[in-house]
């Protein structure tokens, strides 16, 4: 088996050592905890005596793959632990991935730079349209005024 195909995010079960979070991190699958326990909902005895729920936690805090910026971005955006969880399938090896899956997505996305905001400045016709707005809202609200005693 090529060593790459255990680091995609798709791998399957005990070849899956690394977990690929973008092209500049991969964490070692050591540093992420689990946690297996009874999904709640019908499904009678499968549901009940099986530990078919899992839950991934990985800590930001005590990670040693991160670097210290996205240490700090992580720390800002998710907090010190961050938890992923799934219930859905009947086979705890399937919500295992998909628990993976989605630490792997919500680490991606917490690490992606956020775009820079360019200042614009409103066009003619919008700062008219808001001004017609705003002398229309006006309009309504001294509509609903109580007469006066000269009225």
């Amino acid at each position: 088996m090529a060593e790459d195909e255990g680091e995609r995010a798709g791998a399957e079960g005990p070849y899956r050592d690394r977990l690929k979070v973008g092209r500049m991190l991969s964490i070692p699958i050591d540093e992420v905890e689990w946690w297996a326990g009874p999904s709640g909902g019908p499904g009678g005895q499968h549901a009940n005596r099986s530990n078919t729920r899992v839950e991934v936690r990985f800590d930001v805090e005590a990670s040693r793959s991160l670097g210290p910026r996205q240490r700090a971005r992580l720390l800002e955006r998710l907090g010190p632990v961050v938890r992923a969880g799934a219930s859905e399938e009947r086979s705890q090896a399937k919500n295992r991935e998909l628990a993976l899956d989605r630490l792997v997505s919500r680490l991606a996305e917490a690490l992606r730079p956020d775009r820079p905001r360019r200042p614009t400045t409103p066009s003619p016709s919008a700062r008219e349209r808001r001004l017609a707005e705003k002398h229309a809202r006006a309009d309504v609200k001294r509509g609903r005024a109580r007469p006066g005693p000269d009225d």
